[in-house]
């Protein structure tokens, strides 16, 4: 029983790694390279937003990502009574 619970927690804990990665590459890659044209069409605080989020708005997005993390595996640890007590 004690294996599938940790086999459970594992695979929860990867999908929240992989669904945050694939917000990363959406953010960093997508908006920073790919979509840049389309997002230059588009101000945020007097900057074109393409260039925002190619020059810093990754950047707070990764911040934001590592604050979710930590509370989606605070939530992770307590829901698989793992956590710090």
């Amino acid at each position: 029983m004690e294996d599938n619970k940790m086999k459970m927690y594992w695979q929860k804990n990867i999908r929240y790694v992989l669904m945050l990665l694939a917000v990363w590459f959406l953010v960093s890659y997508g908006f920073g390279i790919l979509f840049v044209h389309q997002l230059n069409e588009i101000r945020f605080a007097g900057f074109k937003l393409g260039f925002f989020f190619a020059q810093q708005g990754a950047i707070y997005v990764f911040v934001v990502i590592i604050f979710a993390y930590v509370y989606l595996m605070n939530k992770l640890d307590k829901e698989f009574d793992v956590d710090e007590k």
